[in-house]
C-alpha cells in the first residue's frame, strides 16, 4: 500500500504546527451573516414635493412606488399622516438585504400640523413594542426587526433654516431614532448658499438641543483612506443632495443626473452633491445604525416599559402624583364622615337629654 493510500482515510491538520484556527472565526461569522441576510429599516420624512421618493429610488437602484398616486391640493389640505411601508429584498455579490423603506406621505401638508407626527411617533413606538413581545415569547429564533433604524429628514433648501415644524419633530423623535438631516433639492442653490445654509441648520440643531446621528470617530488601527473618508462624511452633515432616476449622457457617458439650460447635474458626482456621501455612510455604517437603535434607543424604551411594569401610559412619576391625589381625596372624604357621625351622634345626646329634662 502507498503512502497516499495510507493517508487517504485519514484527518490531517492543513494549518501549520502551533496553529489552533480561531482566527478563522471572522470568516464564519461573514459566511452565516452571508447565508441570513441582513435586515434595514429606513424612515423619510419631510413635505410633499421635497422628492424623497426619487431620492430612495436613487439609492438603491430600485422602484419601491410603482404604483403610487400623487394627490392633488385640494385633497392636501385636509390629508392626515399616513404610513406607507415598502419591503424589497436586494442582492448584490450574493448578500442579500430586506430592506424596508417607511415613507409618510401627508407629513407637513395640512394647514394645522400641530399634530402631525404623533401617527409617526406612534409607529416607531409600535415597532419597540412588537419587539419586545416577540423577544420575550417562547421562540425567539425568527424575530423580524422591524425598528426603525434610521430617519432622514428632509428640510426644504427654499427657507433659511430649520422650520419651527422641523425643530419640534426631530426633538420629538431624537430619542427614538437615529436621525440624518437631509437637505432636499440642492441643485436649486449655489455652492455658496449651499454651505451658508448647512451651517445655519447645524447652529440652529445646536442651538434647540437637538441630538442628530454622529458618525463613530475612526479607529486608530483604521487605514487611512478610511479615516479621511469618515472625517469628509462628518463634514458634509446635512447632506445636500439631488435625486434622479433618468440617465442622460454627459460628456460622451450615460449618467443619472438633471439637464438644464445651463448644463448637467451628476446625481453620482461628489462635486455636484452629496448623494455619493450620503449613500456611502449609509452603508459603511449601516451596522452601526443598528447597534445604536438596539442599545440606545431599544435599551431605553425596555427600560422605560419594564419601570411601568410592562404596562403602556403615563410616566411612574404621573402615575405617583395620581395615587398621592387619590389617596388624600379617599382621606378627607374618610375624615368628612367621621364628622359627620361625629355630629350625628352629638345630635342624639342633645335630643335625648332634652326629653328627660
Amino acid at each position: 500500500m502507498s503512502q497516499a493510500d495510507k493517508t487517504k482515510g485519514q484527518f490531517s491538520n492543513p494549518e501549520t504546527p502551533g496553529y489552533v484556527g480561531f482566527a478563522n472565526l471572522p470568516n464564519q461569522v461573514h459566511r452565516k451573516s452571508v447565508k441570513k441576510g441582513f435586515e434595514f429599516t429606513l424612515m423619510v420624512v419631510g413635505e410633499s414635493g421635497l422628492g424623497k421618493s426619487t431620492l430612495i429610488n436613487s439609492l438603491f437602484l430600485t422602484d419601491l412606488y410603482p404604483e403610487r398616486v400623487i394627490p392633488g391640493a385640494a385633497e392636501k389640505i385636509e390629508r392626515t399622516v399616513q404610513i406607507e411601508a415598502s419591503t424589497v429584498e436586494i442582492e448584490e455579490r450574493g448578500v442579500k438585504l430586506r430592506l424596508t423603506v417607511v415613507d409618510t406621505p401627508g407629513y407637513g401638508d395640512a394647514i394645522n400640523s400641530q399634530d402631525c407626527f404623533s401617527t409617526i411617533i406612534s409607529y416607531i413606538d409600535d415597532q419597540f413594542e412588537r419587539y419586545l413581545h416577540d423577544e420575550s415569547g417562547l421562540n425567539r429564533r425568527h424575530i423580524v426587526d422591524n425598528r426603525v433604524h434610521c430617519c432622514f429628514y428632509f428640510i426644504s433648501p427654499l427657507g433659511h433654516g430649520l422650520k419651527p415644524l422641523d425643530v419640534q419633530f426631530m426633538k420629538a423623535i431624537h430619542n427614538k431614532v437615529n436621525v440624518v438631516p437631509v437637505i432636499a433639492k440642492a441643485d436649486t442653490l449655489t455652492l455658496r448658499e449651499r454651505e451658508r445654509l448647512k451651517r445655519r441648520i447645524l447652529d440652529e440643531i445646536d442651538e434647540h438641543g437637538i441630538k442628530i446621528y454622529h458618525l463613530p470617530d475612526a479607529e486608530s488601527d483604521e487605514d487611512e483612506d478610511f479615516k479621511e473618508q469618515t472625517r469628509i462624511l462628518k463634514a458634509s452633515i446635512p447632506f445636500a443632495v439631488v435625486g434622479s432616476n433618468q440617465q442622460i449622457e454627459a460628456k460622451g457617458k450615460k449618467v443619472r443626473g438633471r439637464l438644464y439650460p445651463w448644463g448637467v447635474v451628476e446625481v453620482e458626482n461628489p462635486e455636484h452633491n452629496d448623494f455619493l456621501k450620503l449613500r456611502t455612510m449609509l452603508i459603511t455604517h449601516m451596522q452601526d445604525l443598528q447597534e445604536v437603535t438596539q442599545d440606545l434607543h431599544y435599551e431605553n424604551f425596555r427600560s422605560d416599559r419594564l419601570k411601568r411594569g410592562g404596562r403602556k401610559g403615563p410616566e411612574p412619576e404621573e402615575m405617583d402624583k395620581d395615587m398621592i391625589l387619590q389617596e388624600k381625596e379617599a382621606e378627607l372624604r374618610r375624615m368628612q364622615e367621621m364628622i359627620a357621625k361625629m355630629q350625628a351622634q352629638m345630635q342624639k345626646q342633645g335630643d335625648g337629654e332634652g326629653e328627660g329634662v
